[in-house]
């Protein structure tokens, strides 16, 4: 015969009682937090997390958070008056806007760094107004509208597509490309590199200035941030 149960329970409380630790174990297992994990990021998007950097270190083409719009740094000046403290002189481009500021910050300051993602895209074709850019990995299209990248934008071309907060904010081109001219003043025989410049049109649309014995026909290197001639491209 069975041992009677201890302390006056009988055998179906003691079966009951067995049963429900059981349950509140498995519920335990259910409800206990999951251990966090970070979400995977996109296939081929490059996330630069906020953080912050000093006015000392800007570089043309950072980008910060400046009354919680994203920036982009185009010029900066180091400015050490002879009296006062010293300060850093910026044109910042807002990208929102597309409008660009002229900002003054104390040397050393500290800013927030816009947390930005990039996406290496390649331009495929233009429709209408706007640019269409291809996730060449998903073949996920997005569309951008015109701005200033666009003067040196090529077909085939492959592009940083920026996102801010989920929403496109803009494109970062390659630092330099190779454009042909199109159009341009003959340069007067004998001119060397260091005789003189002259406006050219390269096959974007685009005005270049260029030295005088760059001809229609050939290609030069072009600095996309500044829009500056580099060098011309060897056959």
């Amino acid at each position: 015969s069975h041992p009677a149960p201890p302390h006056g329970l009988t055998t179906d409380a003691m079966a009951m009682a067995f049963a429900a630790s059981v349950s509140s174990a498995a519920a335990l297992r259910v409800n206990a937090p999951a251990r966090s994990r970070s979400a995977p990021a996109r296939r081929g998007a490059l996330t630069i997390r906020a953080g912050t950097i000093s006015t000392n270190d800007f570089k043309v083409g950072v980008n910060v958070e400046v009354d919680n719009a994203p920036y982009k740094v185009v010029e900066f000046m180091h400015v050490k008056p002879g009296k006062g403290s010293a300060f850093v002189r910026s044109k910042l481009k807002n990208y929102l806007t597309k409008s660009t500021n002229e900002k003054t910050f104390r040397a050393g300051e500290k800013l927030q760094t816009a947390d930005v993602e990039k996406r290496t895209m390649q331009y495929t074709y233009k429709d209408g107004e706007q640019f269409v850019f291809m996730d060449m990995e998903t073949y996920e299209e997005t569309r951008i509208d015109d701005d200033d990248f666009s003067k040196y934008l090529l077909e085939g071309q492959n592009c940083e597509v920026l996102s801010w907060n989920d929403k496109v904010i803009g494109v970062d081109l390659p630092l330099n490309v190779e454009l042909e001219v199109t159009m341009t003043d003959p340069g007067v025989k004998g001119n060397t590199a260091s005789g003189g410049d002259k406006p050219a049109t390269v096959e974007t649309g685009a005005t270049v200035i260029v030295p005088l014995f760059i001809q229609i026909g050939e290609k030069i290197v072009v600095d996309t941030t500044s829009g500056k001639y580099v060098r011309k491209v060897k056959k």
